[in-house]
Order: C-alpha cells, then structure tokens, then sequence
C-alpha cells in the first residue's frame, strides 16, 4: 500500500512537471498553454477574482454589522468644582467603557444601485478576459505561423543552395576547360551570395519568431520549444468557406459587449444620481458596561460594571441641495447619451470590420491558388532555363532571370499561407468566433 502511494505521487508530481515544462506544441495546444499561463491572461483572470470580491463587498455594506469598541481613560488632573472654601474634584480617575453596536441598512436607493453596478463591473471583467483571451489567441496563432514560415523558408533556402553549388560547380569546370565565358560563372555566385545571405537572415528571424512565440505563450523567452505542425497542414486546415457564410451578427461580438457594458454602467450612474434624493432608513442597537476606578483594577470581580442599552432609527431625508443633485443626474444623463452613440459607431464600426476581415480571408485563400499555380510554372520555367543554359541556348542572365523569378514565387506562396492562417484568426476574432471550422 505504502509503495503504492508513493507511485501515485510521483506520477502526479511527473505530469504537473511535464505540463509546466512542456515543450513540443501543436497550435491548439499552444493556444491552451497561452490561456493558462500568459501574463496578460493571469492579470485578467484575477480582475475577475477582484470584481467577485468587489461583488461582496458592496452587497455586504447592506448587511448587518457589528462593532465594538473599548474606551480607557485616565484622568492625570481631574477637574475641579469650587463651592465657597471647598473645591471637589469631578469624574472618576480612571474609568474603562466597553460597547458593542449592531446596525442594520433598512432602506438606501443608493445601496440598490450599487448591487446593480457590482453585477455589471463583473460582467465588465469578465468581457474584458474574455477580449484578452480573443488577441492571445490570435497573438499565439500568429507567432506560430512565423515560426513554421522561417522554418520552411531555410528548407527551401538549403535547397536552393544546394542547386546553386551544383551548378557552379558544373559550370566553373566548364569555364576551365574553356567553354564558357567567365560572366556565367560571376553571375552565379553573385546568386547563390544572395541566398546564403537572405538564409542568414532568416535563422536569425527565426530565432527571433521563437523567442516571441515563448513571450507569448508564457514560457521564458530562450526555452527551448518544438512545433509539431508544418504550414503547408496548417493551411489546408485553416481553409473554411463556411466562415465567410457566416452571419454578421455584431451583438455576439467582444467590442459591443464591452460598448453596451459601458452604456449599462451610465444607466446604472443616472440611477444613482436620482437615488441620492431618496430618505436613507437604518437602525442600530447599542449595549455596554461602564466601570470607574481610583486605581486601575478592572480585572477585579468584586467590582461593580454598570450596563446600558440603546436601541434607536434613522431616517436622513435630503431636502435641498441648491440644484447640486439636478446637475450631476443631467451629467450623468449627458454620458449616457453619449455611450449610446457610441454604441450605435461600434455597431457600425465592427459591420465594416466583419466585412473587411472576410474579404481580406478570402482573398487570401484565392490568392494562395493562384501563387501555388505561379510556383509551378516558375519552377518549370527555371528548370528549363537551366537546360538551355547548360545546353548553351541560354545565357547565364536569362537562367539568374528564371532564378529569380523562381525564388520570389517560392516567398509569395510561403507568405499566403501565412495570409491564410493569419486572416483566418483575424476574422474568428472580430467574429469572437473560436469554434474549429
């Protein structure tokens, strides 16, 4: 039983370690891992915790609360009454007073109000986790997608490197044996010199698109991570033409809730401006014992405490305020007809988003097709530039031309698909939609 425990303890203890420090992601895992443990998305999580507090605290102001108090005094010179030849000295020298009050709020407009706002300030927090989780995500897909395009960019890179070499090679030993002008040979190396050159910068942008994710996702920006997920998957996944059938409905989106949010609040403020002209109503229930002493024995039994009790209400009835309550309701009306009219520009704003977002996916996916058929006729055109060139039918410019064509179309369709993937998640979230389409 013993070995039994301590099995099941270190198998926890292993898989909490492994969560922490995990290290190969796949999207959506990098994407729980964010939610979890990014430092924007903890900040936000404890506002929620905040605003539950908050919640608590001002419902609790209408609660019944009870405080005590305990008085010592000790009178270093006590006064003195004069009656002819005599003075008498007045009060005790030392007295202790302990009382306990219990208050209870019957009635506060004010006090109502404020359990409405707390609910909307937790409702407000809540949104707001909810649009930091929404730009976390979109932030951990993207850096994701840099990376997978660094990555695919040195392979293609190695590549073409590879041909390069092999051509110079074949090529200078052609111009040794005097069958082709040294110009082919400079031109060449003039682009492979280029590659290696963009190669270099790109493991450095790679470096830097890893460092990033990290940040990101919430890990320590020079751990150690692996993708699971190559872009050429990742895109065909992220191709959904049901998303851009989907409907334009802005109420669901994170930027109207927080505008109506906020409308709700100036609602809530002209309330309790009107409130403060209502009577406050509370009630208070007062006990405790008093004891005076020429010396300091209260702990002594034998000595007499005198009790006392109180029971009372309250009733604060505002009368008149010179027309200060008039003008801060007016005030307060003014704000809300303003995050109406804001409300009514978010609406709009976030229609032409929406609208905007999906044009910008779908041209990405058309324009993904497109550079793919481009890919291809340009490496058809290469490779048959470099027969010629080889064949002596073309001229080293012309197959540098082909070249170069070639490595562009490879670079245009590495960045559509990240296009792809990136305008997806820019769409999912205006839409606040984070289902898997």
């Amino acid at each position: 039983m013993k070995n039994l425990i301590i099995i099941l303890i270190t198998l926890l203890f292993s898989f909490g370690y492994s969560q922490e420090n995990k290290s190969n992601f796949t999207l959506q895992e990098a994407i729980d891992y964010a939610l979890e443990n990014n430092r924007n998305a903890k900040n936000a999580a404890l506002d929620i915790e905040a605003a539950v507090k908050q919640k608590w605290e001002t419902t609790a102001t209408g609660l019944p609360q009870l405080n005590a108090t305990v008085d010592y005094q000790n009178a270093l010179k006590r006064n003195v009454f004069v009656f002819g030849d005599q003075t008498i000295e007045a009060g005790p020298k030392q007295s202790l007073t302990a009382t306990a009050t219990l208050s209870q709020l019957l009635f506060d407009g004010s006090y109502l109000v404020g359990l409405q706002s707390a609910k909307v300030f937790l409702e407000i927090s809540k949104n707001a986790k909810e649009k930091t989780d929404l730009e976390i995500r979109k932030a951990v897909i993207d850096a994701y997608g840099n990376i997978l395009l660094a990555e695919e960019s040195l392979k293609i890179l190695e590549r073409n490197i590879t041909v390069l070499e092999k051509n110079l090679f074949d090529i200078t030993k052609i111009y040794e044996n005097g069958l082709e002008e040294e110009e082919s040979v400079e031109q060449l190396k003039i682009t492979l010199s280029g590659v290696k050159s963009n190669m270099s910068n790109v493991k450095r942008l790679r470096d830097l698109a890893y460092q990033m994710f990290n940040l990101t996702i919430g890990k320590d920006i020079n751990a150690k991570t692996e993708l699971t997920e190559n872009l050429e998957l990742l895109t065909a996944q992220n191709i959904s033409l049901s998303l851009l059938e989907s409907k334009n409905d802005v109420t669901n989106t994170i930027d109207y809730k927080i505008a109506n949010n906020d409308k709700t609040a100036k609602e809530l403020l002209v309330k309790l401006e009107k409130s403060k002209g209502l009577p406050r109503l509370s009630a208070f229930l007062n006990g405790g014992y008093v004891a005076n002493r020429e010396s300091f024995n209260f702990t002594n039994t034998g000595e007499k405490w005198f009790g006392s009790s109180l029971f009372g209400v309250s009733l604060n009835v505002p009368i008149f305020s010179s027309g200060m309550r008039k003008a801060a309701t007016q005030r307060a009306k003014i704000n809300l007809e303003k995050a109406e009219i804001n409300l009514t520009e978010t609406e709009q704003q976030l229609k032409l988003q929406i609208a905007s977002a999906k044009s910008d996916y779908q041209f990405a996916i058309e324009d993904y097709e497109n550079k793919k058929e481009n890919l291809d006729l340009a490496e058809r055109i290469e490779k048959k530039n470099q027969t010629k060139f080889f064949e002596g039918i073309a001229t080293s410019f012309e197959l540098r031309q082909a070249q170069t064509q070639l490595y562009q179309a490879q670079n245009e369709l590495l960045q559509t698909m990240l296009d792809v993937i990136s305008k997806k998640a820019a769409l999912e979230t205006v839409l606040n939609d984070t289902s898997k389409n």
